[in-house]
């Protein structure tokens, strides 16, 4: 478990200099917008060009996948439902509430937590390719609607279809996934200065989460609580246990069973507050949401390391 809590210790550890650099008036909220759209616009896109490109997409047609996206769409389902009865009709922020509810910290932490208790970090590619290459251009694609009927501008059913196509993020994993199946080997000198640009986007997001720390109402405060608890229940307790019980309906067992169940267990991903800040929508319950969830899953995956033999 040493691993797995070096990987809370080093993000946690980038936030607090976030809210240092805030508090010492180094960065503000200019600062802090800036931090965002560059993650959001480059590094972000930079960086899971690299990763898709590179993975191992055989994995997409394991069990444990099955399983994961299963888990992820009943929890967000779920959530929809719940959110609808105690707060109306869904909007722009409620697609905010269920990435928060159903997608996982995959990436900066779920990969030194699957290094520490599954002992191979291969396992969240399928996880992340999921996440990346449906979820979160799916979210993007309804925010992008939406704002574009707020702003009041015409949109021809085509444009709908294009919306996707417009967003970096998008983009750039459509092209890796392209790469990566036609066997194409980018060229090292082209490929290093992506892998180094997409370098900064998970400090920038972190940087960016930390100033907003700082910045912004205590994290427990406001009129959007009620939502984080729900989110809390769908996250850290639903989702684990939804993972869990359809591991072991599907026949999962030993290191299958326990990948399911952690990568489940993974708080909310940072990058949906970034998404947040992009399209200025529910930026405080992402943030409160990732940041009570982080705390919440460090016993959570404690507790699941040590029943099903991490």
């Amino acid at each position: 478990m040493q691993g797995a809590l070096s990987g809370f210790f080093t993000i946690g550890a980038i936030v607090i200099a976030g809210v240092l650099l805030a508090h010492f008036k180094v960065l503000g909220d200019l600062q802090r917008a800036l931090l965002s759209r560059l993650a959001f616009l480059v590094a972000s896109p930079a960086l899971l060009f690299s990763l898709v490109a590179q993975a191992d997409l055989a994995h997409l047609f394991s069990r444990t996948l099955v399983v994961s996206v299963l888990a992820i769409a009943i929890t967000g389902a779920g959530y929809l439902v719940a959110a609808r009865w105690l707060g109306g009709p869904a909007n722009a922020r409620t697609v905010i509430g269920t990435l928060c509810a159903c997608y996982t910290n995959a990436g900066n932490l779920g990969l030194p937590i699957a290094a520490a208790i599954m002992g191979d970090m291969t396992w969240m590619a399928p996880i992340m390719l999921v996440q990346i290459g449906i979820m979160q251009p799916t979210a993007l694609a309804i925010l992008d609607t939406r704002a574009a009927r707020h702003a009041g501008e015409p949109m021809a059913w085509h444009s709908y279809l294009t919306l996707p196509l417009r967003n970096p993020i998008t983009v750039a994993v459509l092209l890796a996934v392209v790469v990566n199946l036609s066997g194409l080997t980018v060229p090292a000198l082209l490929m290093a200065p992506i892998q180094m640009v997409g370098g900064i986007a998970v400090p920038a997001m972190l940087l960016a989460f930390g100033v907003s720390l700082r910045l912004d109402p205590l994290p427990g405060r406001g009129p959007h609580l009620r939502e984080v608890a729900l989110i809390q229940l769908a996250k850290v307790v639903v989702h684990p246990l939804l993972a869990w019980g359809l591991g072991v309906g599907f026949g999962l067992s030993g290191p299958e069973l326990l990948a399911v169940t952690v990568i489940a267990a993974l708080p909310a991903a940072q990058n949906i507050y970034v998404i947040a800040s992009r399209y200025e929508v529910g930026e405080m319950l992402a943030r409160d949401s990732i940041f009570v969830s982080t705390m919440l899953s460090v016993p959570v995956i404690t507790l699941v390391s040590a029943a099903l033999g991490g």
